[in-house]
């Protein structure tokens, strides 16, 4: 059978545990139809690059599938019709991956980088920054583009 990733992403009215519920319904039409759902990760509650139906954020969940085209088929189906579900992508892919998506990678750098942080921004040294030069003497130095029409 063919590998497929699928995410989707729920409303952010929706609570976590309703997300569950619908990703628990789209496992049960895919396993239902003959395939399987080989891995499913909750990637949590996303800002959004853009509004999509006046939402800002949503619940993002992950599939590795295992499945026949008729599963994939009638689980988007579904997706279509629920007004929980704002956006789905399904794609085949030729192998799946082993272990956390690159989502889950990064989400578990984040929350190992913030261990240290105690009382404010430690992650800023308040020091002079070389790239921007002193605003001052730019802004008070005669321009070249005078000299330069002076000079023809």
């Amino acid at each position: 059978m063919p590998y497929y990733e699928s995410v989707f992403i729920a409303r952010q009215d929706v609570s976590s545990t309703q997300v569950e519920q619908l990703t628990d319904q789209f496992a049960e039409v895919v396993a239902g139809l003959g395939g399987e759902v080989k891995k499913r990760e909750y990637w949590g509650l996303r800002n959004l690059a853009y509004k999509v139906n006046k939402n800002r954020k949503g619940h993002y969940v992950l599939f590795n599938l295992d499945a026949p085209s008729d599963a994939v088929t009638e689980m988007e189906r579904l997706m279509r019709l629920n007004e929980d579900v704002l956006r789905y992508m399904t794609i085949r892919v030729d192998e799946l991956e082993d272990g956390p998506s690159i989502m889950m990678q990064a989400k578990s750098d984040r929350d190992r980088g913030r261990g240290g942080r105690e009382g404010g921004r430690g992650d800023r040294d308040h020091r002079d920054r070389g790239d921007r030069g002193d605003r001052r003497e730019r802004d008070s130095a005669p321009r070249d583009n005078a000299s330069k029409g002076d000079a023809e």
